[in-house]
């Protein structure tokens, strides 16, 4: 089965309702307030047209940027003024030198201060990068190298920011008033801009029309806390509009707008307060503490675990206030993996008895318990095809039963990586 790729499920999503589809939305350029337009590609792009030149929130992937700007331009033909970058990400950071006209110098470009560590952090790691987002978009390290302009970080963009600040820096551009806060939140150098002048607020990724990307097994840590305290910051501005980092713009609708964001808030909020709750109760192992959290759930369409899995945010908390070993003894100083799964192919029989037993288990519906058997009888015999081919399947069928996006696209990675006898690495 092929990989389920960010383009597939923008396809998928225009046979769906429209409240399903809104973190696949692409479309614009919608003039959301007096001289503002919104447009997305993958990321939205928010400018805001005024007298002295545009005030540009975000600037899209670099390889969207030309299109995206060419949207904006059907509505003005403005120099920009300034860029805001809301985090250091590609699809957020790298697109800006395709929004500039023949000649045009540099914009100012303001930006956290913690953003240029996380460019150079980029750049020491970008083999690193390309194989773990070629994991997260469905495929393995071979294919990353294969499409490097696809998945590898190239570390500083090409206009870097030029002004950083701490907390909040506010600025006006021909006359037009723009508040620029840090909030912790995807990421350390995450930015909410709100312009009260036109009452719209550009809260990057810290809205993206899913449960919020705070979980994100292969990334760094995320702050669900710091995150949850943003939002309710947000709603307490009042803005009318509001042009989040994925998904469609809600304009004028000041009412949606502060439910969307406290609803948000409250769900980050319930996961944080359970996830500690249980490791108070004596530190125990990482995956008994996520099996014992009660995991909210909603209705509304703008909490759907579509790209991110809400299993993941407790992950994610217990990373911050615990340490790196999972609590489980022998995992301290673990033996290899190919040793302890020769041991386990031994106790069951065979690896061919492990692997029965996995199969068994996935048509009870055990399929956590299968993926366990299934990993180490690939561990133990991974050069035979039939082991090759059965784990792999194993893991097509669990990539079509995972709600998100993420969860997805790292089991048909697992897949890929099954086929070639290489468990995860």
């Amino acid at each position: 089965m092929p990989a389920i790729t960010m383009k597939d499920r923008l396809a998928e999503a225009r046979g769906k309702p429209a409240e399903e589809a809104k973190f696949y939305w692409s479309g614009g350029p919608i003039e959301v307030a007096p001289r503002t337009y919104f447009q997305s590609l993958f990321s939205g792009v928010t400018g805001f047209d005024t007298d002295d030149g545009i005030v540009l929130v975000d600037s899209g992937v670099e390889r969207l940027g030309a299109t995206l700007n060419t949207l904006l331009r059907q509505k003005t033909a403005a120099p920009i003024h300034t860029a805001i970058f809301t985090q250091g990400h590609l699809d957020h950071a790298y697109g800006l030198k395709h929004f500039l006209s023949p000649g045009q110098a540099a914009p100012r470009v303001v930006a956290h201060r913690a953003m240029p560590a996380r460019f150079a952090r980029y750049a020491l790691t970008q083999g690193y990068n390309a194989a773990i987002n070629a994991r997260q978009f469905g495929g393995t390290a071979e294919w990353a190298e294969a499409k490097p302009e696809t998945f590898r970080d190239f570390g500083q963009p090409a206009i870097p920011p030029d002004t950083l600040y701490d907390e909040r820096i506010d600025l006006t551009v021909g006359g037009v008033r723009f508040e620029v806060h840090h909030c912790r939140g995807e990421t350390d150098d995450h930015t909410w801009v709100f312009c009260p002048d036109r009452s719209v607020l550009c809260p990057g990724d810290l809205f993206i029309w899913a449960v919020p990307n705070a979980g994100n097994p292969q990334k760094v840590q995320r702050y669900p806390w710091d995150w949850a305290r943003g939002l309710r910051l947000m709603a307490a501005k009042e803005p009318e509009t509001m042009c989040p980092g994925h998904g469609a713009p809600v304009v004028r609708d000041p009412a949606l707008v502060r439910r969307m964001l406290l609803e948000t808030a409250d769900f980050l909020d319930v996961i944080v307060a359970r996830t500690i709750a249980v490791l108070n109760k004596g530190a125990p192992p990482h995956v008994d503490i996520v099996h014992a959290v009660a995991l909210p759930r909603s209705d509304s369409p703008w909490l759907q675990p579509v790209y991110d899995d809400t299993e993941f945010i407790v992950r994610s908390i217990v990373r911050f206030y615990g340490g790196w070993w999972n609590g489980r003894p022998s995992e301290l100083k673990p033996a290899p993996r190919d040793a302890l799964a020769r041991e386990i192919a031994a106790l069951a029989g065979g690896v061919d008895r492990l692997l029965a037993r996995a199969l068994e288990l996935l048509q009870k519906g055990e399929i956590r318990l299968a993926c366990h058997l299934a990993d180490s009888a690939l561990e133990a015999a991974p050069d035979q095809e039939e082991v090759r081919e059965s784990v792999a399947a194993i893991y097509e069928l669990r990539a079509a039963l995972e709600p998100s996006l993420m969860g997805q696209n790292l089991c048909h990675s697992a897949a890929a990586y099954a086929r070639k006898g290489r468990p995860f690495v």
